[in-house]
């Protein structure tokens, strides 16, 4: 039985965790192994690049971390990430759902920083020796709705400002639109159940192959 690789992407606030939980479930009740891991934090290395990349660097001399450090952070997040976690799952057969992946850097360091996507682009898929997810769902929501479900204090991305979030989302869109074979996308603005029963329909035929 070969391994399945399925991401979550969309602007924070927009529900990734409940439906990654929904579809971790529905995977195992259908006798899968399923793995769920996120970006940043998804290995040990990852956890310490997840700190400095959503809270910062301490100290009272400390600047802030510039956009093309960002993404070189978050492409070495990955790189660990795949090398660590995601092959070795795909390789025994299991079913990896990962909370951001690829796609986020694009959006949010392409979009978001306003950096040269194709350089991005580029510097992702050599961290991972061009793994792309099977299947990516877009949680699209208006970021001024979907901040408003966060219960926590913002983080580093979540407080970049409104101008950062609307381009970040857009940029998302964009991508959706260039590789509708892999995207799908989902108003996340519906009640979770009809967010899921989306999922879980097309998920029913990918992991039937």
């Amino acid at each position: 039985m070969s391994g399945m690789f399925v991401s979550f992407e969309g602007v924070d606030g927009v529900g990734k965790t409940t439906q990654v939980e929904r579809l971790r479930s529905y995977a195992e009740g259908l006798g899968r192994e399923v793995v769920v891991t996120r970006e940043p934090g998804g290995t040990g290395l990852g956890v310490a690049l997840r700190q400095l990349l959503l809270h910062g660097v301490s100290g009272d001399d400390a600047a802030d971390i510039a956009p093309r450090t960002e993404a070189l952070l978050f492409a070495a997040d990955r790189a660990q990430h795949v090398a660590e976690v995601i092959r070795p799952a795909l390789e025994r057969g299991a079913v990896v759902i990962s909370d951001r992946y690829i796609d986020s850097s694009l959006a949010y360091q392409a979009g978001g920083r306003e950096l040269a996507q194709g350089e991005v682009r580029q510097l992702s898929l050599w961290a991972t020796n061009d793994l792309l997810p099977e299947r990516t769902y877009l949680l699209d929501m208006d970021p001024k709705a979907s901040h408003g479900r966060l219960e926590h204090s913002e983080d580093r991305m979540e407080s970049a400002g409104g101008g950062f979030q609307e381009r970040t989302r857009q940029a998302f869109l964009d991508l959706a639109e260039r590789e509708p074979g892999r995207f799908r996308v989902i108003d996340a603005a519906r009640p979770v159940d009809e967010v899921w029963e989306r999922i879980r329909l097309d998920a029913e035929a990918l992991l039937a192959k």
